[in-house]
């Protein structure tokens, strides 16, 4: 036994009650003021358990997110956002240390949001939420339920409210105008921050200043590296819209299911002639997020179906 908290409370932290084996990486996660840090505090002795009590069998060296990465041999190994301010190739051979580190016999509790180094060194993963141990257990399953809290915080969070308004660059000759454009979610609510497999909708209002024999209006999806994720429009979803009258608004909404993959994404949306001659075109007019339960790579979310059948060697002749 290294490390053991039991029934262990310091403001934030509320009847902690753990315990790190000797030679265990413990990856500890939570939001900014879950008591991430207090924990840490708690096993190196800095602080007091106002009830219950800290046990430690060696002594414990804590690394803030700000310290020199210090990882000479050690019973007790504490990081706090310590290899967030290094680079990658400090962080892999820290990766390589931490590892060799702990089949010497060091227990680690390691405050990370880098899941792809948790997975990589954590035994177990420890997940504080509001103070409490939310919960403990297999690397990839406590990431994953993480991972779900947090999504369902962050699109909780984008419901009702509208992305403003606010192009990188706007050109036309301003027979009409893009007035609005909102990102609407399957509840039927605006938000800035979509599901991965939702079904989404994007409502533009075109106001036309001048008569307009035959609009097209279109929207383009692209990541935040700028590649062209998926665009359309209403010549090539066959919806015809012209002719428009001087002083007419049409609402135009596309929907459909938001197969992609988590990260931020910006709307291009343009009102247009049919041979290409700009009413309005609005560059990257507005910003939006795709939050999921689970980490996929890329930008689609296909959403492979994996099968695996036995094959003998029979089979391979």
């Amino acid at each position: 036994m290294a490390i053991a908290f039991r029934h262990a409370a310091c403001p934030p932290l509320i009847d902690i009650d753990a315990v790190a084996p000797d030679g265990a990486t413990i990856g500890i996660v939570g939001e900014n003021g879950s008591g991430k840090t207090r924990l840490l505090r708690l096993a190196a002795g800095i602080d007091q358990p106002v009830s219950g009590a800290v046990e430690c069998s060696g002594a414990a060296r804590l690394l803030g997110p700000l310290d020199a990465l210090n990882l000479a041999p050690a019973p007790v190994l504490l990081i706090d956002q310590t290899l967030a301010q290094n680079d990658w190739v400090v962080r892999e051979r820290s990766a390589v240390a931490l590892d060799r580190m702990r089949r010497n016999g060091t227990t680690i509790l390691l405050v990370s949001h880098e899941e792809d180094l948790l997975r990589l060194l954590a035994d177990e993963i420890w997940w504080l939420r509001d103070g409490r141990l939310a919960g403990r257990g297999d690397p990839d399953e406590m990431l994953t339920a993480y991972h779900q809290h947090i999504g369902a915080r962050v699109r909780a969070w984008g419901i009702a409210l509208n992305a403003p308004l606010s192009p990188r660059m706007r050109r036309g000759d301003g027979r009409a105008e893009v007035s609005s454009v909102e990102t609407i979610g399957e509840n039927g609510q605006a938000t800035i921050v979509w599901r991965s497999g939702e079904l989404a909708v994007v409502k533009a209002t075109v106001r036309f200043r001048e008569a307009v024999a035959s609009p097209v209006v279109g929207m383009m999806i692209r990541s935040r590296s700028g590649l062209n994720v998926y665009g359309t429009n209403t010549e090539l979803e066959r919806v015809k819209l012209g002719p428009c009258a001087a002083g007419e608004t049409l609402e135009i909404s596309f929907a459909f299911r938001c197969e992609l993959c988590p990260g931020d994404y910006t709307l291009t949306i343009a009102s247009h002639d049919p041979d290409g001659v700009w009413h309005d075109w609005l560059e990257d007019a507005v910003a939006f997020a795709v939050t999921d339960g689970r980490y996929t790579a890329g930008v689609a979310n296909l959403r492979a179906r994996v099968t695996v059948e036995a094959v003998t060697l029979s089979d391979r002749r």
